[in-house]
């Protein structure tokens, strides 16, 4: 997963059409939560843009679904959200005051160490600890 300046985080999915059936649903169910799918140049491999939440939604929605050739981006989206940066935990913690190192650790799967910074920031207002 990939962050550009506008902290909304892409992830690469490599040859998207070709390894999945009835893509065009698909496509339709991804930009239905309001992430943004884009062809990259004229490759085979599609740039999925979206927040943490919608990530959420849509890999719920896929597990749900009962295509099984769709499983594999769900479980390629889910491994990819285990790289959020800092940014990103942090806006997750903020929207959720009160939130716990272990609910946050369980919702990201982030590690201890960088749940406690994200948690230590936003108590403490200090981002150099």
């Amino acid at each position: 997963m990939k962050t550009p300046k506008n902290n909304i985080p892409y992830i690469t999915l490599p040859s998207f059409l070709r390894r999945v059936l009835k893509a065009y649903a698909l496509k339709s169910l991804i930009r239905a939560q309001g992430c943004e799918l884009n062809r990259i140049g004229r490759s085979r491999n599609w740039q999925l843009k979206a927040t943490f939440e919608q990530l959420e939604q849509t890999v719920y929605l896929i597990e749900q679904s009962e295509e099984v050739s769709w499983q594999w981006v769900a479980v390629h989206i889910s491994k990819q959200r285990k790289n959020l940066g800092l940014d990103m935990l942090l806006a997750i913690a903020q929207k959720k005051p009160g939130i716990t190192i272990s609910e946050l650790m369980q919702r990201t799967d982030c590690t201890i160490a960088e749940a406690r910074k994200v948690i230590d920031i936003l108590e403490f207002g200090d981002s150099t600890l």
